[in-house]
């Protein structure tokens, strides 16, 4: 059992929604890192672009854009329509683009509840759906397909910021992680899910008061409320993926894994 076997995703094809930036983009290079040919989808096309362009310059690997919005049927069908133009099968499906809302509990809009549970809840379970004939195609007992679900700590615990929608719609995606996996573990498609914690992302910046402002932001400030007294890193997330991925990962099914440097068990 050496190492290359156990988490080697060579020459495997995945789609990661939310890809352009954040923890999408890190699971997506770190899947390009190791031999995996990447899609990467979001809302806005030119920055989706940008990154694919980005990712396959800068590791010699091939990442392809498909700029969709998720939230909505058909864009789910238009990129599943455009990823069978291109592919025979699907082996890793990560569900990573979400969105969240902040505002007030006494003036949270209605728009913003349905926006999050649109894409963070409704989205995932579509995609997938639709996605089932790509990521069965290939599928065997020996090596099943996967479904990596991502959700958040604040699906486990109490947010920390007035996001009263982002919670309760993580919460239903670490629901709906169980119940796709009961039913889709028989069809060789293993479906599992990570909590994050604090990485350095454009959301996060937002709430933490860095307005969107990725490199400008204290990441140093954020880390040292957290028990590892750092935030995440790329390697933390993507080797959680790549782990889910590989045959390491091949007899772990419907978990939701926190990454979280402890926050909720503290």
């Amino acid at each position: 059992m050496k190492i290359a076997d156990l988490f080697s995703i060579q020459g495997k094809v995945a789609l990661v929604t939310g890809g352009s930036r954040g923890i999408g983009e890190m699971i997506a290079a770190g899947f390009l890192i190791n031999g995996a040919k990447v899609y990467i989808s979001s809302r806005k096309k030119d920055q989706c672009d940008a990154t694919a362009k980005r990712l396959s310059e800068t590791y010699g690997a091939e990442c392809i854009s498909i700029p969709a919005n998720l939230s909505e049927l058909s864009g789910i069908e238009s990129l599943v329509a455009e990823l069978t133009k291109r592919e025979d099968h699907i082996d890793i499906l990560v569900n990573n683009a979400g969105v969240s809302w902040g505002a007030p509990l006494d003036d949270f809009p209605e728009s913003g509840w349905d926006k999050v549970f649109d894409t963070n809840v409704k989205g995932v379970f579509f995609l997938t759906q639709k996605m089932l004939p790509l990521l069965e195609a290939k599928a065997t007992n020996e090596d099943p397909s996967r479904v990596i679900n991502i959700g958040s700590i604040d699906g486990i615990r109490t947010p920390m910021f007035d996001t009263h929608s982002y919670g309760p719609s993580k919460a239903a995606l670490h629901s709906l992680t169980s119940q796709m996996a009961a039913k889709l573990v028989k069809r060789k498609i293993l479906v599992n899910a990570i909590a994050p914690g604090p990485f350095p992302t454009w959301m996060l910046s937002t709430g933490v008061g860095g307005g969107g402002d990725v490199e400008g932001t204290d990441w140093d400030a954020v880390g040292r409320t957290n028990p590892r007294k750092r935030v995440g890193t790329p390697e933390d997330i993507a080797g959680l993926a790549i782990f889910l991925s590989s045959r390491a990962g091949a007899f772990t099914v419907g978990e939701v894994i926190k990454c979280d440097g402890g926050i909720v068990i503290s």
